[in-house]
């Protein structure tokens, strides 16, 4: 399995697959490089490299301090240093998204486009406290099968979803241990979100400015709890040129197969 070490010398785990214009995917807060299985037979005209973060999926786990956007910017950038890419564009879920915005800031050359995954410049509060109620905290199920009865109640905003995806889903969320299911990151995950729970949420809004001039796409769950209507409606103000679409039926955060997704997505990567 491909890995990199990073310069505070952590053994970072990622995929490189296909050819064409290279694009990062990036993944949610506590999520991997599964997070794009859905897409990925989508996307087969790219380039596709997937990053576990650092404490994430086959990464390894590492200060707690160092989980921050800021640093996770960094092993982004080492990574396409590691694979000799100049440039190359972003398709960022949640976490990945302020991670692509952040990189906007402060690397902005390296960029080809970004493709924002029900993210934006303003974080709902309603979502940030239902994230910190289960982040760190390992599933009280034995088994996938009891998991799989109680997920579409837990999946809040998912609509019409077949069993047979949220069985996919829950497969690549958690993994099968000898007492029961256990967590694909580092518990100390939590800290960096109860923290934020308890300060000022930094303006984020020049992070997204940062964005002018790029091929830009966004994406909206229309049931999201963390990507607000409003939000979304003032990053489309502010960027008339932005591809943009609202997922029916679902919350925080689309599969990215869905149609609405696809038709924005496939739009963009050929503005790339």
């Amino acid at each position: 399995m491909p890995k990199f070490q990073t310069s505070d010398r952590l053994s970072l785990h990622y995929e490189d697959e296909g050819a064409g214009t290279p694009l990062l995917c990036l993944s949610g807060l506590t999520r991997n490089a599964r997070d794009f299985d859905f897409v990925a037979p989508h996307l087969s005209h790219m380039r596709l490299i997937r990053l576990d973060y650092r404490g994430r999926g086959l990464s390894d786990w590492a200060d707690p301090s160092t989980y921050t956007p800021l640093i996770e910017s960094r092993d982004v950038l080492e990574l396409m240093d590691h694979l000799a890419l100049p440039q190359a564009a972003i398709l960022g879920t949640s976490r990945g998204g302020l991670i692509a915005m952040t990189l906007a800031a402060t690397a902005k050359p390296r960029l080809l486009g970004v493709a924002l995954n029900d993210v934006g410049p303003e974080l709902a509060r309603e979502g940030l406290e239902k994230i910190a109620q289960v982040i760190g905290k390992k599933p009280a199920f034995k088994d996938f099968d009891s998991l799989l009865k109680v997920w579409p109640d837990l999946a809040q905003g998912f609509n019409n979803v077949p069993t047979s995806r949220f069985r996919e889903e829950i497969s690549r969320l958690f993994t099968q241990g000898d007492t029961g299911l256990e967590l694909t990151y580092d518990p100390a995950l939590q800290e960096g979100v109860l923290a934020a729970l308890v300060a000022d949420l930094p303006d984020l809004w020049p992070l997204f400015e940062a964005l002018t001039g790029l091929p830009l796409c966004a994406l909206r769950g229309a049931n999201s709890n963390l990507l607000s209507d409003s939000t979304f409606a003032q990053m489309r103000a502010l960027r008339p040129d932005m591809i943009a679409a609202v997922v029916p039926d679902r919350g925080h955060v689309p599969y990215l197969d869905e149609p609405a997704a696809l038709d924005a997505l496939l739009q963009w990567t050929k503005r790339l």
